[in-house]
């Protein structure tokens, strides 16, 4: 039998609750206790399987394409905070750049949920990442004609926020119809795994191709990066996806309410709304500062800025390729992953030398893909495939949506108290999300980790 066949005859066991919750499980006698929504493993598996996903054509194409387009867009990050240190050396500049890439997401993440639901996805995301690349050819175009200014960068960057509103939400609730139920755990970890090669790699080559061939040569090497992902989307068998039902016969602000609703109203999922809502504000904006901390903390240049967001890259795809292979997504490990990235995110503020700073990124790489992937791939198992792209829309709204209020908070305490003392506070607010977090887990869980039977309009909790 196909692979194909196989994942198909898989994807059948995995049928959504009456009541829409959805959980992952195999059919199993209706006496037998359904376990907590983390994703089933033998006790030993291949080292080969932690590309499992791989095996599916369309993703493979997807896989591929985006670590190319990944890698330009990170070359595009790092010249991006160059050019706007090197216009202004303003901590506020840097932070309203970021704000202003990312306020569309805030504004309308929901409603770009609501569209990913009712839109063939495939044929979406050409067009987004079409708008992305047009993006990077114009800001190219500007630094080689010697005209750009802080203003042309603010425009050019509110254009991409825009663009990245709808394709986000659209790209994950994409992986689910390229790889089915069974192999989704695994798509997701090595999604982030191809997210931070990318995050190693696109600064590593940005510090490089700005001390080279300029920063017009980093934003054109990005513009050309989008055209293997987009290649690959045409390229894809139509026939081998697994699209999502239709949605119900709605207007979209009736849609909205029922995706809210369904968020608000399920435990596992609210726990990492709250814990998303506190460290995708307080903890992940901390890269607005990261080329101040090079500048002026440890007073690196563009390559050892460079160095140091790839630092991070290299702990987030250890613990990427870590969960591909354990394909475990237990709220344990989504509170310990929240809970030493706050502790990490604190000791970087405290540290101003280069050498332990290095480490310390690495570290903070590691715990912030061990929360974001535990947390992604909860939430694809529970949602409903009809919601996922309104769920998945909250996911991130509250993790790059909430970048405009974060980074210009971020970006205006460094302005009064200095960089090192806006990250170690910041650091402590995460830590106050998690504390609240583990509050309204300890008040949510009946009975410990016991497996038990979903009530009607209830999902697990378990770990």
């Amino acid at each position: 039998m196909s692979l194909h066949r196989r994942t198909r005859a898989l994807a059948a066991r995995f049928q959504p609750d009456r009541d829409g919750s959805a959980l992952a499980r195999e059919a199993q006698p209706v006496s037998a206790p359904v376990s907590a929504p983390s994703v089933a493993r033998p006790a030993r598996r291949p080292v080969g399987e932690t590309f499992a996903a791989l095996r599916v054509y369309n993703f493979r194409l997807f896989w591929f394409g985006q670590l190319i387009s990944l890698t330009g867009t990170w070359m595009q990050t790092i010249g991006q905070a160059w050019l706007v240190t090197s216009i202004s050396r303003s901590p506020l500049a840097l932070g309203t750049v970021t704000m202003l890439q990312f306020l569309p997401i805030l504004l309308f993440a929901l409603f770009a949920g609501v569209i990913a639901d009712r839109v063939p996805k495939r044929r979406f995301l050409v067009f987004t990442q079409s708008a992305a690349a047009l993006q990077a050819l114009v800001l190219g175009l500007l630094v080689a004609t010697h005209v750009v200014q802080l203003w042309h960068v603010y425009i050019l960057a509110l254009l991409l926020g825009l663009t990245n509103a709808f394709d986000n939400p659209t790209r994950q609730a994409f992986v689910p119809e390229m790889v089915g139920r069974p192999l989704l755990a695994n798509a997701v970890a090595l999604n982030s795994t191809l997210f931070n090669a990318a995050r190693i790699l696109g600064p590593a080559i940005g510090g490089v191709t700005i001390a080279t061939v300029g920063l017009r040569g980093t934003f054109f090497l990005n513009a050309a990066s989008f055209v293997p992902v987009i290649a690959a989307l045409l390229m894809m068998k139509l026939a081998a996806l697994y699209p999502a039902p239709p949605p119900r016969d709605q207007r979209m602000t009736e849609q909205l309410r029922e995706g809210l609703s369904y968020a608000f109203r399920t435990p596992p999922v609210l726990l990492i709304v709250i814990l998303m809502a506190f460290i995708g504000t307080f903890g992940y904006n901390f890269t607005v500062v990261l080329p101040l901390l090079a500048r002026f903390v440890v007073h690196v240049g563009a390559v050892g800025f460079g160095l140091m967001a790839s630092a991070m890259g290299f702990g987030s795809v250890a613990a990427a390729l870590t969960l591909a292979y354990t394909r475990r997504a237990s709220e344990r490990q989504l509170m310990l992953g929240a809970s030493f990235f706050s502790a990490l995110l604190i000791l970087v503020g405290l540290s101003a030398w280069y050498a332990p700073t290095l480490g310390l990124l690495v570290l903070l790489g590691y715990a912030s893909i061990i929360f974001t992937a535990t947390a992604n791939t909860r939430l694809q198992l529970v949602v409903p495939d009809r919601l996922r792209g309104r769920v998945m829309s909250i996911y991130i709204l509250l993790f790059a949506g909430s970048t405009p209020i974060g980074s210009m908070l971020l970006g205006s305490a460094a302005n009064i108290v200095g960089v090192q003392t806006a990250v170690v506070a910041f650091g402590t607010l995460c830590v106050l999300g998690v504390v609240i977090g583990a509050a309204y887990r300890g008040a949510h869980r009946d009975g410990g980790s016991r497996p038990r039977t979903p009530e009607p309009g209830r999902s697990f909790t378990g770990s």
